[in-house]
């Protein structure tokens, strides 16, 4: 069984272009198979864009689990004088999410890592996160747990999470971490979860 967070570069290629507008831009991505939601932009990941268009973020981020790149490109766009860094475990999710960020004319800085393996930043003002639920429980835990040490004083953690895939749970796991995790958005059983550091 071939999943979007593993190396499944051995796939059959499948690319198609997909467009979409968000705010007052519009966006190309191309994506293929191995990807998650390669046929359109999910709807956990529009939610997450409307919060976090109204959330202030800071000037260096950091989005875990990237994908072909819909979140760290888009977020780019938007705040162009930021730092976007974006990583993911999957080399052609990263492939594509570099040809993306070229096609909507944005630098950011893209790694393979697993989890944060190779991210020795501690100073990002935001991590946000559209986890990759069938990893498990104990991957998508580490994500937030770790996101901790790598968020600068004051910085904040963002997640998007079913309910039915545990956002009450994850809440939890993330206040024992932080001390805090507000839901400061619900919308068709998707939560948008925040923690400041």
């Amino acid at each position: 069984m071939n999943h979007y967070f593993t190396d499944n570069r051995q796939l059959a290629q499948n690319r198609k272009e997909i467009t979409f507008r968000f705010s007052c831009f519009k966006f190309s991505f191309i994506t293929d198979n191995g990807v998650f939601s390669k046929e359109y932009v999910d709807y956990g990941s529009m939610i997450f864009l409307e919060v976090l268009e109204k959330e202030k973020l800071g000037n260096n981020l950091l989005d875990v689990g990237c994908g072909y790149g819909t979140l760290g490109v888009v977020l780019k766009k938007m705040n162009p004088a930021s730092k976007v860094t974006m990583i993911d475990v999957n080399p052609r999710a990263l492939e594509l999410a570099a040809i993306n960020a070229e096609k909507n004319e944005t630098e950011v800085d893209i790694r393979q890592s697993d989890i944060y393996e190779k991210v020795s930043e501690d100073n990002f003002t935001d991590i946000i996160t559209n986890p990759p639920i069938r990893a498990g429980k104990a991957v998508i835990y580490k994500i937030f747990d770790e996101a901790y040490e790598h968020l600068a004083a004051g910085g904040h953690l963002y997640v998007v999470i079913r309910k039915q895939h545990g956002a009450l749970s994850a809440q939890k796991e993330i206040a024992s971490v932080f001390g805090n995790c507000d839901i400061i958005h619900k919308d068709r059983g998707y939560f948008v979860l925040k923690s400041t550091k």
